[in-house]
């Protein structure tokens, strides 16, 4: 197959890496070469600065990682020609090219997975079994935290200058930490957001670096979500409530507790052996290259991307409407 990577930042290369772990040889790049990775990584391989002439190539699929307000401009040609799209999250900046996507992938048949890679958390998967089977009884609230200092996600470069801090590439502590409004529907089903508070309380961006977002469920639970950019050291929970007992998941160690009601205490259930943050993105690269080959459907389709992004940008309009 040959592959297409639109976009160089630490996800891309990530991507690309995966894709070269998993034996895939034939890659290139479409970039800008405004990256301030260094690019010895890359020097033997294929590069455009033009989409065209990218798309020019025929790949087979393309893995659009560039910053999230560029997004749509690659998937869209890239549906067109009929190349099967793994589409990181959010899926775009707000909604307005979204049926112009969905119909570039009617007319060119393609299939799309969103990047949504916690799908891929073997405890986040165990959780979904428990929930699926009632192991907990009925759910009554959740809570999902998630902060992350900003500045030390990547500290080759200016913070302030990445995408996650500016507003002109759909920056913002909501956008680029989306993972929770995919998740939290994955787990527990629909819901909306009822209010939101926050804003840019520490890091002085053009962007909200905190959020709290209150969420109803469509089977009466009440759930919030914590997002920031500022916590040291970084954290990131999902506690799921209910009538039976308590779920608590931890990023940390990728670990699930369990406490049932008449159980004899917490259970833990530990990740597998060995494993590490990549594999969650490993994972996301088999499954694509399944679908990509039209062994599998998508895990996360266009479909739950826009949801996501729907509620992540109803959750930052009740915040701007303070």
């Amino acid at each position: 197959m040959k592959f297409l990577i639109a976009g160089y930042g630490s996800i891309g290369r990530r991507h690309l890496r995966n894709l070269q772990t998993l034996g895939e040889q034939e890659i290139s790049l479409y970039r800008s070469r405004r990256s301030t990775l260094p690019e010895e990584e890359i020097a033997s391989l294929p590069v455009d600065t033009d989409l065209a002439a990218a798309l020019a190539r025929r790949p087979d699929a393309v893995i659009i990682s560039n910053p999230t307000a560029l997004h749509l401009d690659v998937a869209i040609p890239a549906a067109e020609q009929g190349c099967a799209i793994l589409l990181e999250k959010p899926i775009a900046h707000d909604l307005a090219r979204i049926p112009e996507l969905q119909a570039a992938l009617r007319r060119g048949g393609a299939k799309l997975l969103v990047g949504f890679q916690f799908r891929f958390h073997p405890t986040l998967q165990q959780a979904a079994g428990l929930l699926a089977d009632g192991a907990i009884g009925r759910v009554t609230s959740v809570r999902a935290h998630w902060g992350e200092y900003l500045p030390g996600w990547h500290p080759w470069e200016d913070y302030r200058q990445g995408y996650a801090a500016r507003p002109d590439l759909g920056g913002g502590v909501i956008l680029t930490l989306c993972h929770p409004f995919d998740y939290l529907r994955w787990l527990l089903g629909e819901y909306r957001v009822e209010w939101a508070a926050g804003g840019s309380l520490g890091l002085d961006l053009p962007v909200e670096d905190s959020a709290e977002v209150g969420l109803r469920f469509e089977s009466g639970a009440a759930g919030t979500l914590h997002l920031d950019y500022l916590q040291q050291p970084a954290a990131h929970t999902l506690e799921v409530i209910g009538t039976q007992g308590t779920l608590r998941w931890n990023n940390a160690d990728a670990s699930l507790a369990l406490y049932q009601a008449g159980g004899g205490g917490w259970r833990v259930i530990e990740a597998p052996e060995g494993f590490e943050r990549n594999r969650l993105f490993l994972d996301e690269m088999r499954h694509f290259i399944a679908v990509a080959q039209g062994r599998a459907e998508p895990l996360c389709t266009l479909a739950d991307g826009v949801r996501a992004l729907e509620l992540a940008l109803s959750a930052r309009a009740a915040l701007k409407a303070l």
